[in-house]
């Protein structure tokens, strides 16, 4: 089953605004189609954009949610992706699913302005 988009909360907590901040910068930094970052049990942030090679294509967010792993994360607290994109795609929810399946998964758009929460 799909996931529900919900409105976004009128105002973000501080831990939530720095992945939607570091997700920005992410996209910015590369001109990537989307950025991505997460936050793990631990508190510790990853940032991670697009990666579209030859021979190797991820979303933002499976990129950000390989890079907690090969850290030794072992769940994450929230996630945050900057897309122009009208919804997170199917892959992207089920990478961070794959740690947690309770954490919130902001979308928002290039001014870092979140249009929704998947939960």
């Amino acid at each position: 089953m799909a996931e529900q988009e919900t409105a976004a909360p009128a105002e973000l907590d501080a831990e939530d605004a720095k992945i939607v901040t570091l997700a920005r910068s992410a996209r910015a930094r590369t001109g990537a189609a989307e950025g991505a970052a997460v936050r793990d049990t631990d508190g510790r942030t990853y940032a991670a954009c697009t990666v579209a090679l030859p021979s190797l294509q991820l979303t933002a967010l499976q990129a950000a949610v390989a890079a907690a792993v090969a850290s030794g994360a072992e769940g994450l607290e929230a996630a945050a992706v900057v897309t122009d994109a009208a919804e997170i795609s199917a892959e992207s929810a089920a990478a961070l699913r794959d740690l947690s399946a309770s954490a919130p998964l902001l979308r928002a758009d290039a001014r870092g302005e979140v249009a929704g929460v998947l939960r």
